[in-house]
């Protein structure tokens, strides 16, 4: 049985990632390709946790927002959890694992308060994925989904925090490029037209028909 292979979607909240996660997932069953869908945070313990803290369920006893340093500490926690309870024996199956989100996002959101030096240092030890794809959007375009979509805002997703996220999200591609494959795609096409560009770069690493 041949190794899987591990497919990321990345980028600010409200690119896309989630929808075309799964829609890639499915497109994979379509085709009878073993496939298993995931995320990060992770659904373990550590990432339940930060999940509750990102909603603002969990704050300091001063009313202030956790840390960052404690966010990059435990968004390593649940993803060396993550990749061993779920990622790795999926891999080793043979399955196709498609994270929405992996390390860059911990790079472009808590590097950008914290120490980024030792944000790489906690993950240094996470498996490199054999593809990321990059949903560029603006900030304010994402922002502006995320208010269509009705969702409640979570921590650091104000405005000029997403504004930081970008910009780290283009250092974060540029410093990774020399030793992973990154694909950044304009995320603010129609919902088809990324979906088209997923699935084309997805049918190349996994040799299939396009």
């Amino acid at each position: 049985m041949s190794r899987g292979k591990l497919i990321v979607l990345e980028g600010l909240d409200g690119a896309g990632t989630t929808s075309q996660a799964k829609r890639l997932c499915e497109a994979l069953s379509a085709r009878g390709i073993s496939n298993h869908l995931t995320r990060q945070p992770s659904d373990g313990p550590v990432g339940k946790l930060l999940r509750q803290m990102l909603t603002g369920n969990h704050m300091m006893p001063d009313g202030s927002k956790p840390h960052q340093d404690m966010f990059g500490l435990l968004f390593a926690a649940d993803r060396m959890d993550h990749i061993q309870r779920e990622v790795e024996p999926a891999l080793a199956a043979g399955a196709v694992v498609v994270s929405d989100r992996w390390y860059h996002s911990s790079f472009a959101y808590q590097g950008t308060d914290a120490d980024a030096a030792w944000i790489q240092v906690l993950n240094q030890r996470a498996r490199v994925p054999d593809l990321t794809l990059f949903l560029r959007v603006a900030p304010e375009v994402a922002a502006h989904r995320r208010m269509l979509a009705g969702r409640v805002q979570e921590l650091f997703e104000d405005l000029p925090m997403q504004q930081r996220v970008a910009a780290g999200y283009d250092r974060v591609n540029a410093a990774l490029a020399a030793r992973e494959r990154i694909d950044v795609l304009d995320g603010e096409q129609s919902i088809d037209a990324v979906w088209q560009g997923i699935w084309a770069r997805t049918a190349e690493l996994l040799q299939l028909p396009a």
